[in-house]
Protein backbone atom coordinates (compact mmCIF):
# COMPACT_ATOMS: atom_id res chain seq x y z
CA UNK A 1 0.00 0.00 0.00
CA UNK A 2 1.42 3.55 -1.24
CA UNK A 3 2.24 6.16 1.31
CA UNK A 4 3.62 9.44 -0.47
CA UNK A 5 6.95 10.09 1.20
CA UNK A 6 6.77 13.39 3.45
CA UNK A 7 9.54 15.34 0.99
CA UNK A 8 7.04 14.31 -1.72
CA UNK A 9 5.73 17.75 -2.14
CA UNK A 10 8.94 19.32 -3.39
CA UNK A 11 8.78 16.82 -6.93
CA UNK A 12 8.75 19.72 -8.85
CA UNK A 13 10.69 22.88 -6.92
CA UNK A 14 14.51 22.90 -8.11
CA UNK A 15 13.17 22.58 -11.63
CA UNK A 16 10.01 24.84 -11.48
CA UNK A 17 12.27 27.81 -9.77
CA UNK A 18 14.82 27.36 -12.83
CA UNK A 19 12.19 27.23 -15.27
CA UNK A 20 10.22 30.72 -13.53
CA UNK A 21 13.51 32.71 -13.15
CA UNK A 22 14.31 32.04 -16.78
CA UNK A 23 10.69 32.93 -17.63
CA UNK A 24 9.37 35.36 -15.77
CA UNK A 25 10.99 38.70 -14.78
CA UNK A 26 11.64 38.42 -11.08
CA UNK A 27 8.39 40.82 -10.19
CA UNK A 28 5.11 40.60 -7.88
CA UNK A 29 2.85 38.80 -10.37
CA UNK A 30 0.06 40.34 -8.75
CA UNK A 31 0.73 44.48 -8.69
CA UNK A 32 3.88 43.94 -11.52
CA UNK A 33 5.50 47.06 -9.23
CA UNK A 34 7.70 45.34 -6.94
CA UNK A 35 10.30 42.47 -7.01
CA UNK A 36 9.38 39.37 -5.98
CA UNK A 37 11.51 36.27 -6.57
CA UNK A 38 10.06 31.95 -7.01
CA UNK A 39 11.38 31.64 -3.47
CA UNK A 40 8.41 33.89 -2.59
CA UNK A 41 6.14 32.61 -4.41
CA UNK A 42 6.41 35.60 -6.91
CA UNK A 43 4.23 38.02 -4.80
CA UNK A 44 6.00 41.12 -3.41
CA UNK A 45 6.20 42.03 0.14
CA UNK A 46 2.86 44.76 0.04
CA UNK A 47 0.64 42.19 -2.07
CA UNK A 48 1.50 39.71 0.96
CA UNK A 49 0.11 42.39 3.20
CA UNK A 50 -2.72 42.38 1.63
CA UNK A 51 -3.65 38.55 2.37
CA UNK A 52 -5.73 38.58 5.68
CA UNK A 53 -4.47 36.28 8.23
CA UNK A 54 -7.39 34.28 10.04
CA UNK A 55 -6.66 34.89 13.86
CA UNK A 56 -8.75 34.27 17.15
CA UNK A 57 -11.17 34.54 18.14
CA UNK A 58 -13.01 32.29 15.52
CA UNK A 59 -15.55 29.12 16.45
CA UNK A 60 -13.98 26.19 17.94
CA UNK A 61 -15.34 23.61 15.58
CA UNK A 62 -15.35 24.81 11.92
CA UNK A 63 -13.06 28.04 12.17
CA UNK A 64 -15.64 30.53 11.30
CA UNK A 65 -13.57 34.16 12.45
CA UNK A 66 -15.62 36.64 14.28
CA UNK A 67 -14.89 40.21 15.07
CA UNK A 68 -14.89 41.29 18.86
CA UNK A 69 -14.07 40.03 21.95
CA UNK A 70 -14.60 36.65 23.08
CA UNK A 71 -12.96 35.29 26.50
CA UNK A 72 -14.60 32.11 26.17
CA UNK A 73 -14.33 29.12 23.51
CA UNK A 74 -17.60 29.24 21.45
CA UNK A 75 -19.70 27.53 18.68
CA UNK A 76 -21.22 29.63 16.28
CA UNK A 77 -24.99 29.43 15.20
CA UNK A 78 -24.08 27.35 11.79
CA UNK A 79 -21.73 24.37 13.84
CA UNK A 80 -24.92 23.76 16.33
CA UNK A 81 -27.09 22.47 12.77
CA UNK A 82 -24.70 20.97 11.22
CA UNK A 83 -23.77 17.25 11.19
CA UNK A 84 -19.63 17.75 11.42
CA UNK A 85 -17.87 14.68 12.52
CA UNK A 86 -14.44 16.39 12.14
CA UNK A 87 -13.17 17.53 15.76
CA UNK A 88 -12.41 20.59 14.10
CA UNK A 89 -11.43 22.59 11.06
CA UNK A 90 -9.33 25.56 10.60
CA UNK A 91 -7.89 27.66 7.85
CA UNK A 92 -4.76 29.99 7.40
CA UNK A 93 -6.45 32.86 5.34
CA UNK A 94 -9.56 34.15 4.53
CA UNK A 95 -10.29 33.84 0.78
CA UNK A 96 -10.83 37.31 -0.56
CA UNK A 97 -9.20 40.11 -2.32
CA UNK A 98 -5.45 39.32 -3.17
CA UNK A 99 -5.86 36.05 -1.68
CA UNK A 100 -8.94 34.15 -3.81
CA UNK A 101 -7.25 36.14 -6.57
CA UNK A 102 -4.20 34.03 -6.12
CA UNK A 103 -6.05 30.38 -5.60
CA UNK A 104 -7.94 30.96 -8.86
CA UNK A 105 -4.73 31.49 -10.37
CA UNK A 106 -3.20 28.44 -9.08
CA UNK A 107 -6.15 26.45 -9.23
CA UNK A 108 -7.32 27.10 -12.92
CA UNK A 109 -5.04 28.49 -14.35
CA UNK A 110 -1.91 26.43 -13.14
CA UNK A 111 -0.18 29.33 -11.50
CA UNK A 112 2.32 27.23 -9.67
CA UNK A 113 4.62 29.45 -8.92
CA UNK A 114 1.85 30.77 -5.98
CA UNK A 115 2.30 27.53 -4.40
CA UNK A 116 5.40 28.47 -2.25
CA UNK A 117 3.31 31.57 -1.01
CA UNK A 118 0.64 29.03 -0.09
CA UNK A 119 2.51 26.24 1.59
CA UNK A 120 4.32 28.63 3.73
CA UNK A 121 0.85 30.42 4.74
CA UNK A 122 -0.65 27.10 5.38
CA UNK A 123 2.37 25.21 7.38
CA UNK A 124 2.47 29.16 9.58
CA UNK A 125 -1.15 28.37 10.66
CA UNK A 126 -1.51 24.93 10.91
CA UNK A 127 2.08 23.13 11.78
CA UNK A 128 2.08 25.04 15.73
CA UNK A 129 -1.00 23.58 16.30
CA UNK A 130 -0.59 20.16 15.03
CA UNK A 131 3.05 19.58 16.19
CA UNK A 132 0.94 20.22 19.58
CA UNK A 133 -1.59 17.39 18.86
CA UNK A 134 -0.70 13.74 18.33
CA UNK A 135 -2.08 13.08 14.28
CA UNK A 136 -0.96 10.08 11.98
CA UNK A 137 -1.02 10.98 8.76
CA UNK A 138 -2.82 13.60 5.94
CA UNK A 139 -5.18 12.93 3.69
CA UNK A 140 -6.03 15.32 0.52
CA UNK A 141 -9.45 15.57 -0.45
CA UNK A 142 -9.48 13.50 -4.05
CA UNK A 143 -10.24 15.24 -6.83
CA UNK A 144 -12.70 13.22 -9.65
CA UNK A 145 -10.39 11.79 -12.25
CA UNK A 146 -12.09 13.63 -15.04
CA UNK A 147 -11.28 17.07 -13.44
CA UNK A 148 -7.89 16.17 -12.55
CA UNK A 149 -7.32 15.31 -16.00
CA UNK A 150 -8.34 18.25 -17.22
CA UNK A 151 -6.71 20.21 -14.27
CA UNK A 152 -3.51 18.11 -14.79
CA UNK A 153 -2.99 18.35 -10.67
CA UNK A 154 -4.80 18.03 -7.37
CA UNK A 155 -4.67 21.50 -5.51
CA UNK A 156 -5.51 19.65 -2.45
CA UNK A 157 -2.78 16.85 -2.32
CA UNK A 158 -0.26 19.23 -3.74
CA UNK A 159 -1.66 21.13 -0.60
CA UNK A 160 -1.23 18.40 1.31
CA UNK A 161 2.17 18.08 0.43
CA UNK A 162 3.46 21.58 1.98
CA UNK A 163 2.10 20.97 5.08
CA UNK A 164 3.57 17.58 5.33
CA UNK A 165 7.02 19.67 4.78
CA UNK A 166 6.29 21.68 8.22
CA UNK A 167 4.61 19.32 10.43
CA UNK A 168 7.32 16.03 9.61
CA UNK A 169 3.82 13.61 8.73
CA UNK A 170 3.01 11.04 5.64
CA UNK A 171 0.58 11.72 2.93
CA UNK A 172 -1.68 9.09 1.80
CA UNK A 173 -3.70 9.36 -1.21
CA UNK A 174 -4.04 5.63 -1.04
CA UNK A 175 -7.47 6.62 1.36
CA UNK A 176 -9.92 8.18 -0.64
CA UNK A 177 -11.48 8.00 -4.08
CA UNK A 178 -13.95 10.76 -5.35
CA UNK A 179 -16.43 8.92 -7.19
CA UNK A 180 -18.84 11.57 -8.75
CA UNK A 181 -18.17 14.40 -11.19
CA UNK A 182 -19.85 16.86 -8.89
CA UNK A 183 -21.30 19.99 -10.49
CA UNK A 184 -19.23 23.18 -8.53
CA UNK A 185 -20.47 24.50 -5.14
CA UNK A 186 -20.60 27.75 -5.46
CA UNK A 187 -24.50 28.48 -6.65
CA UNK A 188 -25.48 26.10 -4.39
CA UNK A 189 -27.71 26.44 -0.78
CA UNK A 190 -25.88 24.79 2.35
CA UNK A 191 -28.10 22.07 2.01
CA UNK A 192 -27.80 21.68 -1.31
CA UNK A 193 -23.82 21.45 -1.08
CA UNK A 194 -24.19 18.22 1.10
CA UNK A 195 -26.29 16.78 -0.36
CA UNK A 196 -24.22 17.23 -3.91
CA UNK A 197 -21.24 15.53 -1.81
CA UNK A 198 -22.92 12.76 -0.07
CA UNK A 199 -22.20 9.98 -2.11
CA UNK A 200 -18.87 12.12 -4.13
CA UNK A 201 -16.36 10.12 -1.92
CA UNK A 202 -15.54 6.12 -1.82
CA UNK A 203 -13.20 4.50 0.70
CA UNK A 204 -10.48 2.29 -1.13
CA UNK A 205 -10.58 -1.29 1.14
CA UNK A 206 -6.94 -1.63 0.51
CA UNK A 207 -6.42 1.50 2.61
CA UNK A 208 -7.95 -0.64 5.46
CA UNK A 209 -4.91 -1.17 7.64
CA UNK A 210 -4.03 2.89 7.21
CA UNK A 211 -6.85 4.08 8.31
CA UNK A 212 -8.09 2.30 11.63
CA UNK A 213 -7.04 3.56 14.49
CA UNK A 214 -5.78 6.54 12.80
CA UNK A 215 -6.16 10.60 13.56
CA UNK A 216 -6.25 11.73 10.51
CA UNK A 217 -5.55 15.76 9.07
CA UNK A 218 -7.90 16.09 5.79
CA UNK A 219 -6.83 19.04 3.47
CA UNK A 220 -8.47 21.16 1.13
CA UNK A 221 -8.03 24.07 -0.48
CA UNK A 222 -11.28 26.36 0.97
CA UNK A 223 -13.47 25.61 3.24
CA UNK A 224 -16.95 27.24 2.72
CA UNK A 225 -19.67 25.61 4.60
CA UNK A 226 -17.58 22.47 4.80
CA UNK A 227 -19.43 20.04 2.99
CA UNK A 228 -16.64 18.49 0.83
CA UNK A 229 -14.73 17.90 3.98
CA UNK A 230 -16.87 16.67 6.18
CA UNK A 231 -18.56 14.19 3.15
CA UNK A 232 -14.66 13.11 3.75
CA UNK A 233 -14.42 12.43 7.15
CA UNK A 234 -17.23 10.38 7.12
CA UNK A 235 -16.03 7.83 5.05
CA UNK A 236 -13.06 7.96 7.06
CA UNK A 237 -14.79 7.52 10.36
CA UNK A 238 -16.91 4.83 9.00
CA UNK A 239 -13.92 3.04 8.06
CA UNK A 240 -12.17 2.94 11.28
CA UNK A 241 -10.37 6.44 11.83
CA UNK A 242 -10.12 7.33 15.47
CA UNK A 243 -10.37 11.22 14.91
CA UNK A 244 -10.40 13.40 11.81
CA UNK A 245 -9.64 17.13 11.20
CA UNK A 246 -9.62 19.44 8.63
CA UNK A 247 -6.83 22.50 7.89
CA UNK A 248 -7.44 24.22 4.55
CA UNK A 249 -5.41 27.26 3.45
CA UNK A 250 -8.30 29.65 3.01
CA UNK A 251 -11.83 30.13 4.60
CA UNK A 252 -14.94 31.15 2.40
CA UNK A 253 -17.98 33.29 3.14
CA UNK A 254 -21.15 31.63 2.45
CA UNK A 255 -23.50 33.94 1.26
Amino acid sequence: MKIDQIAGWAWSKTWLDAALSFLYPEVCQICSQEPATPGNGFVGDTCRKNVTIIAAPFCERCGLAFEGEFTTAFQCANCREEDYVFTYARSAIAAKGVALDIIHRYKYSRALWFEPLLGELLGRAAAPVLLCEHWDMIVPVPLHPVKQAEREFNQAEALAHQLAGHVGLPVSTACLRRVKPTETQTHLSRAKRAENVRTAFAFNDRASELVVGKRIIVVDDVFTTGATTNACAKVLKKNGAEAVCVWTLARGTFQ
